[in-house]
């Protein structure tokens, strides 16, 4: 059983997100927070696998909730799920640690099944919030911020590199890539070196950031 805490500070949206999460056999929502103060009370000890979180929200934003709960090494894997399509507000969010953004119409499977990537140590980037993350990076100052030429990624790299923005697993990879998952795992490794990334979403950040994505 995924454990998840939702936070938002709309209470219809917490109602319709658990409601329907209920409907999941596999997650359960054991915690729900209405602005980010409350969430800073809750997550650490309510622990859960997953943290369903809103970027605006009074009191205390999504972005702040991030930095606080990483700043406490209490910070879970966190998607971002917001109203907005923002590009710079996902890119700080990703900065502060989030490990997948979705908007909130997503359907109720892709929903569950990013859930299920963050808790197996995944990522997940719904397609409409990857564009509008590189509509931001073309037009801001983080497009030049990278030293030195981006070296090249092989064909077969791009292919992996495509699939954990995609928000799957190493074993789902190698599956859907018919390889060895030790094989995915080199490749993986290989990636975070050439894009100087430490994991794997701000590997994904970085290709977006470099073009290796486009």
């Amino acid at each position: 059983m995924i454990r998840v805490v939702l936070v938002d500070d709309q209470m219809l949206v917490r109602q319709g997100v658990r409601g329907l999460l209920e409907l999941v056999p596999d997650i359960e929502v054991v915690g729900e927070a209405s602005d980010g103060e409350e969430a800073l009370e809750k997550v650490p000890e309510l622990k859960p696998d997953v943290l369903l979180l809103d970027i605006r929200m009074p009191r205390l934003d999504g972005i702040a909730v991030l930095d606080a709960l990483s700043a406490a090494n209490a910070l879970p894997p966190t998607l971002v799920l917001t109203t907005f399509d923002d590009g710079d507000a996902a890119i700080a969010a990703i900065k502060a640690g989030a490990k997948g953004l979705m908007l909130k119409d997503v359907s109720l499977d892709d929903l569950a099944n990013a859930i299920r990537a963050l808790a197996g140590n995944g990522t997940a980037f719904q397609p409409a919030m990857t564009e509008s993350l590189m509509a931001a990076i073309r037009r801001g100052p983080s497009a030049s911020s990278d030293h030195g030429v981006p070296e090249a990624l092989t064909a077969r790299e791009k292919e992996v590199l495509h699939l954990i923005c995609a928000g799957y697993s190493n074993k789902e990879i190698a599956d859907l890539l018919a390889l060895a998952e030790g094989t995915v795992k080199n490749h993986v490794s290989n990636l975070l070196l050439k894009l100087d990334a430490r994991d794997r979403t701000r590997a994904a950040l970085k290709a977006l950031q470099q073009g290796h994505l486009g």
